[in-house]
């Protein structure tokens, strides 16, 4: 590859007819094809592609009977259930837009982001509708909340259940267009406040047709589980439209995805495919060295994203259960995942390589593309990317570009057109005269023994100069002290640049993080 070249493979092709309503494309022709083949196990209820569809249908038609019209915002804040897929898809069904709300932010933040939606429907899981219901003036564009499991109804309350119960199970889908706009996700909050990315109808199709198919090769009698709530891109995509589409089995966790009940449902369902974050990968090993007979021999791929995945886990998993993890990145804003490491392929420590049908550009602060081996701004263009964040037009002229979206991500990209993630833009810090990747020095840090998670910031010393701060998580039955944090430094001087030693080591139990595990460093910053 030329260094001073985007990163573009060859172009393949795509069919996006005009009319395209996804509810159609991903629960209609599955439910024609799979028919009474398990789409989805959650808990102890079975749900097949036939009774998905039907499920779908029921939840459209009582949308559209409390008079929820095309274009209209649907909220909803549910649980991994199947009901959080069939409100998803049954809005789409109607041309209504759907806006997948976390169930595990604050209260505050759920309002501002149902506030900012103007929705006009909410479904909401019972136990997480108080907090809300005690704020109601501030969502004066919402008509109808539909309560799911709940009771002591108010005016402009329905029981989800019974609406469902009521509805009848055929629905065509309505006449949208690929042009349409078919859903919004929130973006995570890792930087601050969150925002909504809205994504057309023909959005899922390219994440589906580009990265999935050809990566992860889906098909009937796969078992999916994806550690993460269904509301973030990520988990979105293994459990719902690429899995629907291959006709896999996906196991829907209701519960947390803690150490012990990931292995319990890989072993109880014999999961095949298994996507969850590094910071899960590290919780999983740590457990596994205390229980030497888990077996995780029915799995057959291994996936990460939403955050750097280190080299030195990689290789404990690999020399623990001799499975390669499949590291990738993606965005909210570019649906799922644009650069990864194929089956065979895998480069420790590396994003892996541009997925065939997306351009990738490094860019210096000039906007020129940098030479390999040079730290530059990750810019993408793609099918899948995001119509632009809904009610913010300064940052969409900030980051959409024409046709490229600029991440906000720094990389650098080696000869073979492997991608190495340095930091976010704001992360970076300048030390000494050298830019110094908070990335680098946490995956240092984590291949010491002791450590099982860090994170690193920037803090002014004495002299108001920015130098690294490093916060460090122990691994069980490590004590913190003095002397391990000189150790800590020494350790990072002697592995990479010394001026990338942090000069102070903080142990904490945790570290702040949003729902889909980014490490929040502007909470790390105060």
């Amino acid at each position: 590859m030329s260094s001073k070249r985007s990163a573009r493979e060859s172009e393949p092709s795509i069919d996006i007819p005009r009319s395209l309503n996804v509810a159609h494309e991903f629960i209609e022709l599955p439910a024609e094809q799979y028919g009474e083949t398990i789409a989805y196990v959650c808990d102890d209820r079975r749900l097949s592609f036939a009774e998905l569809r039907r499920l779908v249908n029921r939840t459209g038609n009582a949308l559209a009977a409390l008079g929820v019209e095309m274009e209209q915002r649907v909220g909803i804040l549910l649980p991994n259930v199947p009901e959080f897929v069939a409100s998803f898809f049954g809005a789409i069904q109607i041309g209504a837009v759907p806006i997948a709300i976390s169930t595990v932010i604050a209260p505050a933040e759920r309002a501002f982001l149902l506030a900012d939606s103007r929705a006009r429907a909410l479904i909401v899981a019972a136990p997480l509708w108080p907090s809300l219901r005690e704020r109601r003036a501030e969502f004066p564009f919402l008509r109808h909340v539909l309560v799911f499991d709940g009771a002591d109804l108010r005016p402009g309350e329905h029981d989800f259940g019974a609406l469902l119960a009521a509805a009848g199970e055929d629905l065509q889908a309505a006449p949208t267009t690929a042009d349409d706009v078919a859903f919004w996700l929130h973006t995570s909050g890792s930087t601050g406040t969150p925002k909504w990315a809205v994504h057309l109808q023909r959005n899922m199709l390219y994440a589906e047709q580009l990265y999935a198919r050809p990566f992860l090769d889906l098909r009937p009698g796969d078992v999916v589980l994806a550690g993460g709530p269904c509301f973030h891109a990520y988990p979105l995509g293994l459990t719902t439209y690429f899995s629907l589409r291959a006709g896999a089995t996906v196991v829907l966790n209701s519960q947390r995805a803690t150490p012990a009940r990931v292995f319990e449902l890989i072993a109880r369902h014999r999961v095949t495919v298994l996507a969850v974050v590094p910071t899960l990968y590290a919780q999983l090993l740590q457990a596994a060295s205390h229980l030497p007979d888990v077996d995780l021999s029915t799995l057959r791929l291994c996936l990460s994203a939403a955050e750097p995945l280190p080299a030195e886990l990689q290789r404990r998993w690999m020399k623990r259960f001799a499975l390669e993890i499949l590291d990738g990145i993606g965005t909210t804003e570019a649906l799922h995942i644009f650069i990864s490491n194929r089956i065979g392929a895998v480069r420790f420590g590396s994003s892996g390589r541009a997925v065939p049908g997306y351009e990738v550009r490094l860019l210096d602060e000039e906007g020129r593309e940098v030479s390999d081996g040079e730290i530059g701004s990750l810019c993408i263009q793609g099918g899948s990317l995001f119509a632009g964040y809904w009610n913010r037009h300064e940052v969409n002229r900030r980051v959409l570009q024409g046709p490229w979206y600029h991440t906000g991500d720094k990389y650098t990209r080696d000869a073979d057109g492997f991608y190495w993630y340095c930091g976010r833009a704001d992360d970076m810090l300048r030390v000494s005269g050298h830019w110094v990747s908070p990335a680098e020095v946490e995956s240092c840090l984590v291949t010491h023994p002791a450590v099982l998670e860090a994170a690193v910031v920037g803090r002014p010393d004495a002299d108001e100069l920015i130098k690294p701060r490093a916060f460090v998580v122990l691994r069980e039955g490590t004590r913190a002290s003095d002397e391990l944090a000189e150790e800590l430094k020494a350790y990072v001087k002697s592995r990479i640049a010394p001026y990338n030693y942090p000069r102070w080591v903080e142990f904490v139990g945790d570290l702040p993080k949003t729902a889909t595990g980014k490490i929040q460093r502007y909470k790390l910053r105060g």
